[in-house]
């Protein structure tokens, strides 16, 4: 079985948040499964058995942790190990201030970049080898505060391009199931389709770690 996790804070007043996009994905891979889904609270996480078309599994196990976002990884951990799902058959999605708006990055691996449900996804599980769906919410621009802005919901002009970039993140959680993440990195790292109009085209350079990860409250990371 694999475990596929979306990354949010809980609670109806941050749904639409860039933080929460994670969840959003998951709730969009929910409607596509083959027969309805029931979501059941256990071990502080909102999760669902699913078949979804494509995936080349009997079943999956969503997961969207109800604990604020920098200790999610406890939730995850908990989970994975009551059903016994290693950390290579765990594929996670966040959001990401190092990817413009409109940009999706698929790795295995790797560290944490500042983000502090990743961070607790790391310091939890055995191993970091679990795979990342990476979903560009871009810069807070004239040098707003990160917490701010990942708490606050997209754009306007955002809005109709998100029904397409969450469809597509989903799209590439299904292929990590199905075909691993390598061909995943290959298929949805190296174009972008559907990059709204004046998003950036190139991958910003790293955000500084000052801010990004250090409020106390409901943003956390």
């Amino acid at each position: 079985m694999w475990l596929l996790v979306g990354l949010g804070n809980p609670g109806g007043g941050y749904a639409r948040n860039r933080h929460n996009v994670g969840f959003r994905v998951l709730d969009h891979l929910a409607e596509r499964a083959k027969s309805p889904v029931v979501w059941k609270e256990k071990m502080g996480a909102a999760i669902a058995e699913v078949a979804l078309p494509g995936a080349g599994q009997d079943k999956v196990l969503l997961c969207k942790p109800q604990e604020f976002m920098n200790v999610s990884g406890q939730a995850v951990s908990r989970v994975a190990s009551f059903w016994k799902v290693p950390p290579q058959q765990i594929a996670i999605v966040y959001d990401e201030l190092d990817l413009p708006f409109g940009r999706l990055r698929v790795a295995q691996g790797g560290g944490h970049g500042g983000h502090n449900g990743v961070r607790s996804l790391l310091a939890e599980l055995p191993a970091p080898s679990f795979a990342r769906v990476r979903f560009g919410i871009g810069r807070p621009p004239d040098g707003r505060d990160a917490a701010s802005w990942v708490l606050a919901n997209f754009a306007k002009d955002e809005e109709p391009a998100l029904t397409e970039l969450i469809a597509r993140a989903g799209d590439a959680l299904v292929a990590i199931v199905a075909e691993g993440a390598t061909v995943a990195m290959n298929r949805f790292n190296a174009k972008e389709p559907g990059r709204p109009p004046g998003a950036q085209a190139t991958e910003a350079a790293p955000m500084p770690a000052w801010g990004w990860g250090e409020t106390k409250g409901p943003y956390q990371g």
